[in-house]
């Protein structure tokens, strides 16, 4: 039997999926890991923290398998996260990482910049801080000593992929969010290099993500006990890695991830640069590109995660949101959930959350319940924007750790207006990845093992007196954004 292994670069860990040619999960394993923040919104890592990281996790998904039966290995990950190798082949200085906000100042400057030149100025659209071009350019400035010595740029999990093999490469999903791709084109765009002023032989060669970057490094091949010639696949951000194994891509229907972040993912068969939402280019093998469109809003989980653990100083979820679920939509109270600014929707770091309607009458279960409600609003809003049609929506998928809760079920499909479905099973980036890599040696049908993995557990309807409750109080939502800048301006 083969052994498939999938590797996940998040931001504070290093998941490992270990999987059989049939798709069935055999092992996973987790290790953590600290980002640096030398400076107030500045967030770094020494990438090399990934690999002891990914060394230790893989020792522990090993134990007591037979290593000899893996046969490929695929890598998934952090997006946007820059690495800069030198002439040695080591990094020349830590990783700046996608949520890293050190550019803010000059992300306004560049995308005029963008805007001015009409073959890349869709860029202007998505360029942001944490962007591998923000970043870049920040390097140049501040550290050009360093600038000058890198022999290549990689992204996220490429990391990865080098130090097992040796080689160093990205792929469409990586290379089209970097805000250095030309999407009508398909390929590094000499346009942005030329304006940045950057040297065109530090970009990484572009392939698919299910294309062979190499095999295993002797030296971990034997630390692990694999047999001779183990594949490692060129890999991809973790969101099409996701999305490949929610059913996203091969059923062609959204998916939303309800986690720190809610991250809404839409498989379109063109760009659409008329629309939000951050158009990433996906492909396994360099000939079919697919079009995966993401939005974001920042703080899902997040939201829940400060009122409850930080201001409540809570972890009973369950009895935080003990409700009737019939007086859903009833209260006055609003709440505005973007906590760290926002990306998809105004492309606005500056903004803030905050409470409305507070009253000597509101109970910590009402401003519980409006925290839930305002990122609903924000993940209604986000289809909006991004021109999601309304019969594409129907029987929304809903993945991640916020999906678990049965009354923010109901009242994200009360103020959708559509049916939601609660699914489980199959969903992870890394497991995505260890399919990717299953399917590239031929061993599994992806979309059987989908049928069999991915299956919705409860299906929550939309309801008419709530549904007409929250369809006002989304009317005074969409109004909270000009206030708070209005105020806070």
């Amino acid at each position: 039997m083969g052994y498939y292994v999938g590797i996940d670069i998040g931001t504070s860990s290093a998941k490992l999926t270990l999987i059989a040619e049939t798709g069935e999960v055999i092992n996973e394993s987790n290790q953590e890991y600290e980002i640096n923040e030398p400076k107030s919104g500045w967030k770094e890592i020494d990438p090399e923290t990934w690999m002891q990281a990914v060394d230790l996790a893989m020792t522990d998904l090993l134990s007591g398998q037979n290593a000899k039966c893996v046969k490929a290995i695929g890598v998934t990950g952090q997006m946007h996260t820059v690495i800069f190798l030198g002439k040695d082949g080591k990094s020349i200085r830590p990783a700046l990482m996608w949520n890293d906000t050190r550019t803010n100042e000059r992300v306004a400057g560049i995308r005029q910049q963008l805007q001015n030149i009409p073959k890349v100025s869709h860029i202007a659209n998505i360029i942001s801080t944490g962007s591998p071009a923000m970043n870049l350019l920040w390097l140049k400035e501040n550290e050009p000593d360093n600038f000058k010595e890198i022999k290549k740029f990689l992204i996220g999990p490429d990391y990865i992929v080098y130090r097992l093999t040796g080689f160093c490469q990205t792929d469409f999903c990586e290379a089209s969010t970097s805000s250095l791709f030309d999407l009508n084109q398909g390929k590094w765009s000499s346009e942005i290099r030329e304006m940045l002023d950057f040297p065109k032989d530090i970009y990484p060669e572009v392939k698919g993500s299910s294309e062979i970057a190499g095999t295993v490094l002797d030296q971990w091949k034997e630390k692990y006990g694999f047999s001779n010639n183990v594949k490692v696949l060129v890999g991809t951000g973790d969101n099409p890695a996701a999305a490949i194994c929610t059913g996203c891509f091969a059923k062609k229907y959204p998916v939303l991830s309800f986690g720190t972040s809610g991250v809404l993912m839409y498989p379109k068969e063109e760009i659409d640069f008329s629309a939000k939402g951050k158009n990433i280019m996906f492909s396994f093998d360099q000939k079919n590109i697919m079009i995966l469109v993401q939005g974001v809003v920042q703080s899902c989980g997040s939201s829940f995660a400060w009122w409850t653990k930080n201001i409540l100083e809570s972890t009973d979820f369950d009895q935080e949101t003990k409700v009737d679920m019939a007086h859903l939509g009833e209260s006055n109270i609003l709440f505005y959930p973007h906590l760290v600014g926002d990306k998809a929707i105004y492309a606005d770091a500056d903004i803030r959350g905050a409470f409305f309607g507070l009253g000597t009458d509101t109970t910590r279960k009402n401003m519980t319940i409006a925290v839930m409600e305002g990122i609903c609003f924000a993940v209604r809003q986000l289809t909006e924007v991004m021109k999601i049609p309304r019969e594409k929506l129907e029987n929304l998928k809903v993945i991640g750790g916020g999906s678990k809760n049965r009354i923010w079920m109901q009242i994200l499909a009360d103020i959708l207006g559509v049916s939601v479905c609660q699914t489980e099973g199959g969903a992870g980036a890394g497991y995505g990845m260890a399919l990717a890599a299953a399917g590239t040696m031929g061993e599994v049908s992806m979309d059987s093992v989908i049928e069999k993995t991915v299956h919705v557990k409860e299906t929550f309807s939309p309801r008419t007196y709530n549904q007409k409750l929250y369809q006002k109080k989304y009317e005074t939502y969409l109004k909270l954004h000009d206030a708070l800048k209005e105020i806070f301006v």
